[in-house]
């Protein structure tokens, strides 16, 4: 049973790839995945489904994975290793692949204090790099962490998360480097705000030879308002918001804010496109899902290939 990930097909055809995300309901109301989902389905290759993300409680990532795939969509299982110990997750990765899912992103997960049940004891038995490892050994060696044999090998296709802005900077391409030895096949960046600062980040990449190891595909995030760039600036960690970007939100009308914020993006993609190393986009778009269509044909990446 091999079913190859439609993302893993775009990027070898060597078109520039698009993923979005879906975070699940904080209930058991699958037409909430479904209405999600509905909105992006036409405009990207294959839809991230985030795990417990800011350590808030919701349907699991698996579940409404399944939902996405009953559509006929292509989901992107997300696994934080915060939450569950190596049994827990390998034993999660065969069954995702068992329903059809074939696509994985390996996160370690913000820490519990950030969510709704701060007393929550974090497991992190693995962190995310050995999460890759894991993973990829399964894959191509049909073997358990622990040594035992698989009967039928999880073909995942790989991916993993990068954050080019986190201090100390010089220190971010070694960690990618490690989760590309790891055995990552696909990296999703933080979002970008600052692009002198990718760009330098991309080119100590390339001069490595990680452009031609892993693809990458750069995050991008439309901002509602001035308001949501300030607080991206100053309270999320690893965030790297310029203060020329917070007075461009800020210099347009309330009203006017969301289009501007929108407009950034686009512009964004549009640049990134030219930047050596970057194989795809992978659009945030925080419970504003309806306007990843625009963004994705504004951006001249529509039609998405035909596989």
């Amino acid at each position: 049973m091999k079913t190859e990930s439609k993302l893993e097909k775009v990027l070898a055809s060597g078109a520039l790839a698009v993923t979005s995300e879906v975070g699940p309901p904080r209930g058991a109301i699958p037409e909430r995945v479904r209405q999600k989902a509905n909105l992006i389905k036409d405009h990207v290759d294959a839809i991230n489904v985030t795990d417990n993300q800011t350590a808030m409680v919701r349907m699991s990532s698996w579940a409404a994975g399944v939902i996405i795939k009953q559509m006929g969509l292509d989901p992107i299982l997300q696994m934080v290793t915060r939450d569950r110990n190596r049994l827990a997750m390998q034993s999660d990765i065969i069954g995702a692949y068992s329903l059809g899912i074939n696509t994985m992103m390996c996160l370690s997960g913000d820490h519990a204090k950030f969510g709704d049940h701060p007393m929550a004891k974090g497991v992190f038995d693995l962190d995310s790099i050995q999460l890759v490892q894991t993973v990829q050994k399964m894959r191509d060696k049909g073997k358990f962490q622990g040594g035992a044999d698989i009967d039928t090998p999880p073909k995942m296709f790989i991916g993993a998360a990068a954050n080019p802005f986190a201090d100390p900077f010089e220190l971010r391409v070694m960690r990618l480097a490690k989760k590309v030895k790891a055995g990552a096949d696909f990296i999703q960046t933080q979002c970008i705000f600052n692009l002198d600062k990718f760009e330098k980040y991309m080119e100590m990449v390339c001069d490595r030879g990680l452009d031609k190891k892993v693809h990458l595909l750069a995050g991008i995030t439309p901002m509602k308002s001035a308001g949501m760039a300030r607080y991206m600036k100053n309270k999320v960690p690893g965030m790297d918001v310029p203060d020329e970007i917070i007075k461009r939100m800020a210099g347009v009308s309330k009203e006017k804010q969301p289009e501007e914020g929108i407009k950034i993006a686009i512009e964004s993609i549009e640049r990134l496109k030219q930047v050596k190393g970057v194989h795809g986009f992978h659009i945030m778009a925080i419970e504003w899902e309806e306007k990843v269509p625009q963004i994705v044909e504004k951006a001249g990446l529509f039609p998405r290939p035909a596989l």
